[in-house]
C-alpha cells in the first residue's frame, strides 16, 4: 500500500556522491548528478546502478585543450511547460570552487530526465560564489523564483521571466535564511539533494530507462499445426522484460515420441535457447573483434601477453569454438620495416566482398602510432599469413598522410547507403595535447585506406565519465539497426575506470554532419555494471547465424587484472538503444526458461 500522494506517481530525488577510490568512483563521476525514486513513500532506490546521469561538460581554453568541470547541490525542478530543468554549482573536476562560475549557477533542461540539455551558467550576482541553489516556478506570478545562497552564508533570491536567458535574471535581493528539506534514503555514499513528484507516465518511461531490466516472463503461442519437426523449430519464444521491452530467442522442442506420420494432438514442452559465454574468451586479448566471414567466425584482438608487437586470428564454425580456436600468428614487428611496434586494436571488416583488417601500428615510437589497412588477397584464407598484403597507411582525399600532428588509432568502419564511412581516434600533440578525439570521414569502398572527404570531428571527451583519469575517447564501433545509426566508443583512462559511451545518429542522416549525432550523458556499461567485470571497453558487434547480436569486449576480472576479452548478448531499450550489461541471470530467468505448447500433428 502506497503512502498518500503516491498514488499518481512517483518521487524523483536528485543527488550526487561520496568520492571512493580512485578507480572505484573517482570525484569526476562521484559529483555528478544521481537519480533515485519513490513509488510508495517508504523508501528511495538508486536509477542507473547509482551512477550519474548528468555530467557538466568540460570548457574549451584558448589553446584547444578542455579543463573538466563537475557538479554538486543539484536542484531539480519543472519548467513552465512541464517540461524539467536542473540548477546546480559548477565545480572544478575534483569538486572545488571553478573560479570560472563566480556569481552564476549551471542549468540544464530535460525532457524527460534521461537526456539533458546543458543551457549554460546563469548569472546571479558578481563575484559571489554559489553554494546551493533552489528554483521553482511561480505560475501565479509567471515568473521563476531562484533561491541560493553563498559561500559567506548569505542568502539571496532573484526573478526571471525566462530561465533559459542565461542574462535575464533580475539583481539579486537579500532573502531569508532556507533549508531544503531533509531526505533520508538508504544508498551508497549519497549526498542528497531535493526530490520532486513526477507524473506516472513520465515516471514509467524514466524506470524503463534507467532501471536494471529482467526477464519476467516468456511467451509461446498456445498452440501450433505442423507436418514434420523441420517446421516445428520455426517456432520461437518472445521473451519479456521488466522495461516491456522484448527479446525473440530459440526453442529446443522436446518431440521424443511425437510420430509424425499420424495425426493427433499433443501437449510439448520445450527449453529455451540462449547461449551463455563464460567469461573471459582470451585473457590478455583487449579491444576485441569477432567477424563472421563465409560460414566462419574469425577473432583478433590487442595482444597484452607479448606487449602488443603480434597480431594473431582464430577460426572456428561457431562463436563458442574461438574459444579453444588455436591462434595463428598473422603479422608481428619484425614482418615489415614500417611496423615495429604498438600493434592495436585490430578488427575485421567485409567492404564489397574483400576482406581487410584494420589496426594501427608505428615505425617504433608511441608519437609514429597510425592507421593501417592489411587486404586479404583473392581466394585468400584469412587465417593464412601469408594470403595478407603488406599493410597500408591511410592517408587523405588527396594522398596525405592522415594525420602528421599526433596519432591516429582504432579505426573502423561504417557501411551504410552503399557508402563507406571511416571513424577513427585522432590526439593532437603539438602544440598542445589535445587527448584523444574522435572522427569520421567517407572512404572510398574500392581502397577504403584512402579518404574521400575531409575529416569532421564527432566527440571530444567533454564529460566527467570520459575524461575520468585522461581525456580520451577511442574505440569506435558501428551498430546499426532498424531504428539508428549508433557508434559506441571507449572512455577514459585504460583501467578500471575505462567505460562505454554511445552517439545515435538517425538513418536518414547526413553522417558527415556532426550535428547529426548525439552523445549520451551518461556511460552504457562501466565497473559498476556487471559484477566482477571492471573497465569494460572498446566493444565491437557480431549477429550470429540465429541473427543474436552480440558485444565483444574486453574487462578485467580484478581492479589489477589483465585485460580479457568477453561476449554477452545486446540487449534493446525501450527507444532501441543498445543494453550491454543484460547478465546471463537478467537475460534469461532459468526458472522460466522451460515452456510448453499444444502440437497438432497433421501429416502432409
Amino acid at each position: 500500500m502506497a503512502a498518500p500522494g503516491f498514488e499518481d506517481g512517483i518521487r524523483v530525488l536528485c543527488y550526487t556522491r561520496e568520492p571512493l577510490e580512485e578507480q572505484i568512483y573517482a570525484p569526476k563521476l562521484a559529483y555528478s548528478m544521481h537519480l533515485a525514486y519513490c513509488e510508495d513513500g517508504f523508501g528511495y532506490r538508486a536509477l542507473n546502478r547509482n551512477s550519474g546521469v548528468l555530467f557538466a561538460k568540460a570548457v574549451e581554453n584558448p589553446d584547444g585543450t578542455l579543463s573538466a568541470k563537475s557538479l554538486k547541490n543539484p536542484y531539480l525542478f519543472n519548467l513552465a511547460d512541464g517540461t524539467f530543468g536542473v540548477a546546480a554549482v559548477r565545480t572544478g573536476p575534483e569538486g572545488g570552487p571553478d573560479e570560472d562560475s563566480k556569481g552564476a549557477v549551471l542549468l540544464f533542461s530535460s525532457p524527460d530526465l534521461v537526456q539533458y540539455r546543458e543551457i549554460g551558467l546563469l548569472r546571479l550576482k558578481k563575484d559571489a560564489i554559489v553554494q546551493r541553489v533552489m528554483c521553482e516556478y511561480d505560475g501565479a506570478h509567471q515568473r521563476y523564483v531562484i533561491r541560493w545562497s553563498d559561500t559567506d552564508g548569505n542568502f539571496y533570491r532573484n526573478f526571471s521571466d525566462d530561465i533559459l536567458d542565461l542574462n535575464g535574471a533580475s539583481s539579486p535581493e537579500r532573502a531569508e535564511a532556507y533549508a531544503p528539506a531533509s531526505i533520508d534514503a538508504d544508498i551508497e555514499g549519497i549526498v542528497p539533494g531535493n526530490a520532486i513528484s513526477v507524473a506516472r507516465a513520465a515516471a514509467d518511461r524514466l524506470l524503463r530507462k534507467l532501471a536494471v531490466p529482467s526477464n519476467v516472463r516468456n511467451d509461446v503461442p498456445e498452440r501450433v499445426v505442423a507436418a514434420a519437426e523441420e517446421e516445428l523449430k520455426e517456432i520461437y519464444a518472445t521473451a519479456v522484460y521488466s522495461d516491456g521491452t522484448s527479446a525473440v530467442k530459440k526453442v529446443d522442442w522436446q518431440t521424443a515420441g511425437i510420430d509424425w506420420n499420424r495425426a493427433g494432438n499433443h501437449r510439448i514442452t520445450g527449453r529455451i535457447r540462449q547461449e551463455r559465454y563464460p567469461f573471459p574468451l582470451a585473457v590478455n586479448r583487449a579491444d576485441p573483434c569477432i567477424a563472421r566471414w563465409r560460414g566462419n567466425y574469425y577473432f583478433i584482438a590487442t595482444n597484452d601477453a607479448d606487449g602488443n608487437r603480434t597480431l594473431s586470428i582464430r577460426e572456428a564454425e561457431t562463436i563458442r569454438g574461438l574459444f579453444d580456436a588455436e591462434e595463428i600468428k598473422l603479422l608481428d614487428t619484425e614482418t615489415y620495416g614500417h611496423l615495429k611496434n604498438f600493434l592495436w586494436a585490430p578488427e575485421l571488416h567485409d567492404i564489397g566482398g574483400d576482406l581487410y583488417i584494420f589496426h594501427a601500428g608505428s615505425t617504433g615510437e608511441f608519437a609514429d602510432i597510425q592507421s593501417h589497412v592489411m587486404k586479404l588477397k583473392k581466394g585468400g584464407n584469412p587465417a593464412k599469413a601469408e594470403d595478407w598484403e603488406v599493410p597500408v597507411r591511410v592517408v587523405r582525399s588527396d594522398g596525405r598522410p592522415l594525420f602528421e600532428a599526433g596519432i591516429t588509432l582504432d579505426m573502423t568502419v561504417i557501411q551504410w547507403k552503399d557508402r563507406v564511412y571511416a571513424v577513427w581516434a585522432q590526439r593532437r600533440f603539438v602544440p598542445q595535447d589535445l587527448g584523444s578525439w574522435i572522427y569520421i570521414a567517407e572512404a572510398d569502398p574500392a581502397e577504403p585506406w584512402k579518404l574521400k572527404s575531409d575529416p569532421v570531428l564527432l566527440s571530444r571527451p567533454e564529460y566527467g565519465w570520459e575524461n575520468n583519469r585522461t581525456f580520451v575517447d577511442e574505440g569506435p564501433f558501428a551498430l546499426i539497426t532498424d531504428k539508428k545509426i549508433f557508434v559506441t566508443i571507449a572512455c577514459a583512462l585504460v583501467d578500471a575506470t575505462y567505460c562505454v559511451g554511445v552517439l545515435g545518429a538517425d538513418l536518414d542522416a547526413d553522417l558527415l554532419d556532426a550535428a547529426s549525432w548525439t552523445k549520451g550523458n551518461y556511460p552504457i556499461l562501466t565497473s559498476r555494471s556487471v559484477p566482477g567485470e571492471y573497465g569494460p571497453g572498446h566493444n565491437s558487434y557480431v549477429t550470429d547465424e540465429d541473427g543474436v547480436i552480440w558485444n565483444v569486449y574486453h574487462a578485467r576480472a580484478g581492479i589489477d587484472q589483465p585485460r580479457c576479452a568477453g561476449v554477452r548478448r545486446v540487449h534493446f531499450d525501450v527507444d532501441g538503444y543498445p543494453v550491454l550489461d543484460l547478465t546471463e541471470e537478467r537475460d534469461l530467468n532459468p526458472d522460466l526458461a522451460e515452456v510448453s505448447i499444444e502440437l497438432i500433428v497433421r501429416p502432409s
